[in-house]
């Protein structure tokens, strides 16, 4: 059992394509067949099933999938603290993250990341809050950054940076008070409103809070789920509803006095946004190092 032939299996579960993987690792398709075969052959058991073009992981597979993630990420441990010896520390770094961390936190942790660690790249994949934990449940990621929690015992959670969700809207007549201001919990009923989609960490606390405060989500007259910010922030300016949105998202718009933010009476829209990883795995060695950064930064 090599490397290399591990290094393939990882990725042709997690892309559940022998193609794929093989553009992914720049190897030919017969190449990526000839390594899982081997590896296949050594073990004496069948790791995926093949049914046309779609693969999924056996029972044996998904046994060795947890092992082989762990013995590739103590490699590059062993590579990482070589690297630091030597004093050079290289590698890719792929990030999950949901859309507020991605777009209002990341860029500046990542900048000063980069100059510590200049030959270190990266890549930043935006999914909501609940692809990102199922994501490192299922041994796909390494780690995230998101806006909610949901409770396994196998992710650990580090508390980062607070948040508050507020209520945006146009900056017009129909809205004439003090940005800041408190509003009674009727006036949403007289509002259309554009909500985040369903998965992310600012839906499921809205979800969460209206509940404690017998609200009925399906008593306001929602208009639309988006899933992009950008989007969201630009219907509103259109005066085609309000939304729910994070206060760091809008700030530019604010200052700007295109957006108005408010708050609702009674309602503790608060929460944290959290790196989060599976706590019986071995994070690999540049996470492991981004996370020590990022919490030394926070």
């Amino acid at each position: 059992m090599d490397f290399r032939q591990l290094e393939t299996f990882v990725e042709v579960a997690k892309a559940k394509s022998f193609s794929e993987a093989g553009k992914k690792l720049y190897l030919t398709q017969p190449t990526v067949t000839n390594h899982i075969q081997n590896l296949e052959k050594e073990l004496g058991t069948l790791l995926l099933n093949r049914c046309g073009k779609k693969v999924s992981l056996t029972e044996a597979g998904t046994i060795l999938f947890k092992y082989a993630i762990d013995i590739i990420n103590m490699r590059d441990m062993a590579q990482f603290d070589l690297g630091m010896y030597k004093g050079k520390i290289e590698g890719h770094l792929k990030i999950s993250s949901s859309s507020i961390p991605k777009h209002y936190v990341l860029p500046y942790i990542l900048k000063e990341f980069t100059k510590k660690y200049p030959h270190v790249t990266f890549s930043l994949t935006s999914r909501d809050s609940k692809d990102v934990v199922e994501s490192i449940l299922n041994n796909y990621t390494d780690f995230g950054i998101i806006g909610a929690k949901y409770e396994s015992r196998q992710l650990e959670y580090i508390d980062l940076i607070e948040d508050n969700i507020v209520i945006v809207t146009p900056n017009n007549d129909n809205y004439p008070w003090e940005i800041g201001k408190k509003l009674d919990k009727d006036f949403l009923l007289n509002q259309n409103i554009i909500m985040r989609e369903k998965g992310s960490g600012t839906r499921l606390l809205v979800e969460k809070v209206f509940k404690e405060n017998n609200i009925d989500l399906n008593s306001l007259n929602i208009k639309a789920c988006i899933e992009d910010i950008e989007t969201i922030k630009k219907f509103v300016e259109l005066d085609l509803g309000i939304s729910f949105i994070s206060e760091r998202a809008v700030k530019k718009e604010v200052n700007q006095g295109i957006l108005k933010t408010f708050k609702i009476k009674n309602l503790n829209l608060s929460r944290k946004f959290y790196f989060v990883y599976h706590k019986n795995r071995q994070l690999s060695p540049l996470a492991k190092a981004f996370k020590e950064f990022v919490i030394e930064y926070i």
